[in-house]
């Protein structure tokens, strides 16, 4: 089973290094990571996604919590969350088939950001398997290149009830005219 883990880290050099190097010398094995500076510029965000079961997934936890630059971890997968990789790609136009590729980046909801005679650099942003079932609709087109992030993830915004419920305040309605 895949879960998903979001470490809030203090932003210091060598943090990204220590963590997962930990993580690899406890034979976790890491398969999706992005690391990147939060709101706050002291603060970055680490998405990892490690598969295993539970026992697994609190033992990375419970390591991650050890280390002095870990601020915060959260089990993102176990909330409603809404969590997207990034991929850019390039796709081989050679054989007149720009019209082709533009339909199908526009029916996944992509962009091209770059055209050149013979290839076109497609951005796309989605879930796992949009991006996956992209790439294997332009393979036969030829994919002369590829990069992805890894995932990243955010728990959805709590209504205003819950977040009350939390709290134990009252939730007050606003008049509406």
């Amino acid at each position: 089973m895949r879960h998903i883990l979001s470490a809030l880290v203090q932003n210091v050099p060598g943090v990204l290094s220590n963590i997962s190097g930990m993580l690899a010398s406890r034979g976790f094995n890491i398969i999706s990571l992005a690391v990147g500076e939060t709101e706050q510029h002291d603060l970055s965000r680490m998405t990892f996604v490690v598969v295993g079961d539970d026992r697994v997934l609190e033992q990375v936890r419970k390591q991650l919590e050890k280390v002095v630059t870990v601020v915060q971890v959260e089990d993102i997968g176990a909330k409603d969350h809404v969590e997207r990789d990034l991929m850019l790609i390039r796709v081989s136009t050679a054989e007149h088939s720009l019209s082709e590729v533009r339909e199908l980046t526009d029916i996944f909801r992509g962009r091209i950001v770059d055209v050149a005679p013979e290839e076109v650099m497609i951005e796309l942003s989605g879930q796992e398997g949009k991006i996956e079932a992209f790439i294997d609709s332009v393979r036969p087109f030829g994919i002369i290149e590829l990069v992805r992030t890894g995932r990243i993830a955010l728990v959805r915004g709590s209504t205003r009830q819950e977040a009350a419920e939390a709290s134990d305040e009252p939730v007050v309605e606003e008049a509406t005219t």
